[in-house]
């Protein structure tokens, strides 16, 4: 086995303290001879959970060898909040200790720079890992692998139990819904997101009618008892009088037949989509990634897929799905729908001429209309990635916080859905001004009308709450934020950014079709560079820093396809893995920089592996 640098792992420690533990605050030297994962997330990030989904199979398959730890480090003000971390961590199902570390204290000392960043730390103690983004489960496979038999011949490998105690549940008829739908008869349909359900409830909005799936995650079709989903989340009617579900960790597109109780499954294959996979096709045969929201708009189905910061599409005649905007890459630009940028959109709301969005990570809200014979993406609310609070007023100075719903209301305007601020917000495109509605909801996370009235989700207080129309907005002291992050001092003139990727043992880039690496550079303010930005195949790259700009945020991109080396073989072994395996890394960073003299000149960022 190739040696590795041996550096020792920083304690765990933060502010919020543990959870999943009973009670017991841990340290390293209690996890001394176990194989532990950190997973350093925030709640908000999709990228995140993905990871989280990805880490399932790995921590049930090494429980008596591996002990993962979640460290919740937040972006939001809301998400550092304990009762919210403790809210996420039953919503998504994490059954491992987590550390609430809502001053980042943790990621400092593990210098991360992005969500979701792994840590691997051998049975000695030491640092041995670290990996960015999504993708890296077969790494990690292979490299648990490797220590287990490493510390098992040295006999520092502790095999037993895990730290995880579970919470003790909490019956109520739901558990974290998404989003709800009102049908014909004057009954709601919900996503029960976190029991893997959809549930029609009375007018009442209170009292089950009936609850479609079994209440396990799975993809399977059938009967309404039979029937799994996986963290089903948006709803929407279809002509036919079926209603599409975002199927939202199946990466699927589900109907329901509200006559008939049956489920069928009308796109995805249950598998995510990465980069390089078919953006349109059949609609059985293409992947998707993590759709959280469907409306019925311009005669097709919009997906908000939030897990490629993308709207597609479903045309239910032709049985297709195609991209129709955004580039995959994550912030917030406007423009022709196939140029624009998007940042997890997570609601849609359609209008006779405009596809209303919730951008969540941009803190916006966005809409696509019509444009000659194509589409365009404006933004109404929002500015970028970093800048979110609660501020009443024009549009332009307006301040959301990762809304997740958009409900359009009678009179023309948008009720929003402005999860984080516990706020149902309002904006009116006639005056350009956004009001609060609404306060004290928590975390709302869709809102539907019903007899003049607009019912929310209150997805954190597991129930729907029928509001008013209230003629005056409620008036709410303003207040902004900015991510709190630290920021790099870099020297200025040239910089040089190395992303550093190290393929996992047995494995090696995958160049049968071109290459296999792909980097892409942007700023905010984009007059922060001078050159080096836009589009390459080099992990490696030489960044011009105007003069005149003392700080901003670099975008970096980057992914690397790894595969099976059959060159490593011989014989009869090659030739059974003709067709390697092939593993897609890919990560986004944003990183807060300060030019100043004396600053670094060399800006590592770690995809997978070590910077030596």
């Amino acid at each position: 086995m190739a040696s590795r640098a041996r550096v020792r792992a920083p304690e765990l420690i933060g502010r919020g303290g543990w959870l999943n533990t009973g009670g017991t605050d841990l340290t390293l030297t209690d996890l001394r001879g176990r194989i532990v994962v950190l997973d350093f997330w925030t709640f908000c990030c999709v990228n995140c959970l993905h990871v989280l989904d990805e880490l399932r199979e790995l921590e049930e398959k090494h429980r008596d060898t591996v002990v993962i730890v979640g460290v919740h480090s937040p972006k939001f003000v809301h998400e550092a909040e304990h009762q919210a971390v403790v809210d996420a961590v039953e919503r998504y199902e994490v059954h491992h200790p987590v550390l609430d570390d809502p001053e980042l204290a943790t990621w400092k000392q593990y210098a991360v720079r992005a969500w979701p960043t792994l840590v691997v730390i051998d049975p000695e103690g030491y640092v041995v890992a670290q990996h960015a983004g999504e993708g890296h489960a077969h790494a990690l496979e292979t490299l648990v692998g490797q220590l287990e038999a490493e510390h098992a011949a040295k006999g520092t490998l502790r095999r037993g139990d895990g730290p995880y105690v579970p919470p003790e549940p909490v019956p109520t008829e739901l558990r974290f819904p998404g989003k709800a739908l009102s049908l014909p008869g004057g009954t709601f349909l919900v996503s029960d997101t976190t029991r893997h359900q959809l549930v029609e409830l009375a007018a009442d909005g209170e009292s089950v009618v009936r609850r479609i799936g079994a209440g396990e995650r799975g993809l399977t079709d059938g009967t309404g008892e039979r029937a799994r989903f996986s963290e089903p989340q948006g709803l929407a009617p279809l002509p036919d009088g079926t209603v599409a579900v975002a199927d939202t960790v199946n990466h699927a597109l589900r109907r329901f037949d509200p006559a008939t109780g049956e489920v069928t499954t009308l796109a995805g294959t249950g598998r995510q989509w990465w980069q390089g996979s078919p953006t349109e096709g059949p609609a059985r045969e293409v992947d998707l990634s993590s759709p959280w929201d469907v409306a019925w708009f311009a005669d097709r189905l919009w997906i908000a897929m939030a897990g490629v910061h993308q709207l597609w599409t479903y045309d239910p005649e032709a049985g297709t799905v195609r991209a129709a905007a955004g580039t995959t890459n994550e912030g917030l630009v406007d423009g022709p729908a196939e140029e624009a940028w998007f940042a997890q959109p997570s609601g849609l709301a359609a209008t006779g001429d405009r596809l209303w969005i919730a951008d969540s990570e941009t803190s916006a809200v966005r809409y696509v209309e019509r444009d000659g014979k194509g589409f365009t993406v404006r933004t109404a609310v929002g500015t970028g990635l970093f800048d979110f609070g609660h501020r009443d007023g024009a549009a332009d100075q307006a301040l959301l916080q990762h809304p997740l719903g958009v409900t359009a209301l009678p009179d023309g305007s948008v009720a929003i859905s402005d999860t984080y601020n516990h706020a149902l917000r309002r904006y009116d495109p006639a005056t350009g001004e956004v009001s609060t509605l609404a306060t004290d909801l928590r975390e709302p996370s869709g809102a539907v009308l019903a007899d003049g009235d607009i019912v929310v989700v209150e997805s954190a207080r597991h129930r729907l709450t029928r509001l008013r129309l209230p003629e005056e907005a409620v008036r709410v002291e303003a207040v902004a934020h900015r991510t709190q992050r630290a920021t790099t001092d870099i020297a200025p003139g040239t910089l040089r950014l190395d992303v550093v990727f190290q393929a996992p043992e047995g494995q090696k880039l995958d160049t049968r079709y071109g290459p296999s690496t792909r980097l892409l550079v942007s700023s905010t303010p984009p007059e922060l560079l001078a050159g080096g930005d836009g589009a390459g195949t080099d992990l490696n790259r030489e960044l011009v820093l105007a003069e005149g700009v003392t700080e901003g945020v670099l975008h970096v991109s980057a992914m690397a396809a790894s595969c099976d080396d059959t060159d490593s073989h011989s014989g009869s072994a090659a030739r059974a893995n003709e067709y390697p395996a092939c593993h897609v890394h890919q990560q986004d960073w944003g990183v807060p920089v300060r030019i100043t003299e004396g600053g670094a000149n060399r800006l590592p960022l770690v995809l997978a592996g070590m910077d030596d």
